[in-house]
């Protein structure tokens, strides 16, 4: 299959941070065509106490900018609880943190990790305006948001996107996998909708 052939993946969790930076990685690396985003208004991680997290803005705060802020806040703590490992994942695939109602490119599948997200991604999906008619799948699978989960996660995606990609015809298999896979998974909540850009 050539390059262009492949299906365009996109994959969204909360903040861009942890869920859908493990399964970026993990596509990536098996040659998949995937780009990663958030879809809250700001990029959300745990700080000190549940009342003060430490927020980022889409876009325009890289990685790198975040990995060093934490450390300098508190070198201690953001290494004992896996932060500051995350975000120097984060920053070797790519530079920010980005927000999927900012994205202008189109995909043929958007899966995200959390049926809150999947709430924003079709809400923004459905209020596009300039339609070219393209059909997009909108997919949702509950994956927790810690480091474990996100890895099995990742590993739950990608087994959906193999399946995809060796469709002859995504449009009309895509039910049947979807089915297939809620079978051997019951607890994961799987949504699908399509959507149009």
């Amino acid at each position: 299959m050539e390059y262009q052939e492949k299906l365009r993946f996109a994959v969204s969790c909360s903040s861009n941070m942890n869920r859908s930076m493990e399964a970026h990685s993990i596509l990536k690396k098996r040659g998949f065509n995937i780009e990663s985003y958030g879809s809250g208004n700001q990029v959300k991680m745990p700080g000190p106490s549940i009342d003060r997290p430490n927020c980022y803005e889409f876009g325009t705060t890289t990685y790198d900018f975040i990995y060093n802020d934490l450390r300098h806040k508190d070198v201690h703590m953001y290494t004992q609880n896996g932060l500051l490992n995350m975000v120097d994942r984060n920053r070797r695939i790519k530079k920010c943190p980005q927000r999927f109602q900012n994205e202008t490119r189109e995909f043929d599948i958007v899966i995200c990790l959390e049926e809150r997200v999947y709430d924003q991604v079709v809400d923004h999906l459905t209020r596009r305006t300039g339609l070219t008619g393209n059909v997009v799948h909108v997919i949702n699978i509950d994956i927790e948001d810690n480091p474990e989960e996100a890895t099995l996660g990742a590993f739950f995606v990608a087994e959906i996107c193999s399946k995809l990609e060796s469709c002859e015809d995504v449009d009309n298999e895509i039910d049947e996998i979807l089915a297939e896979f809620e079978v051997k998974n019951p607890r994961r909540n799987m949504l699908h909708t399509v959507c149009y850009y």
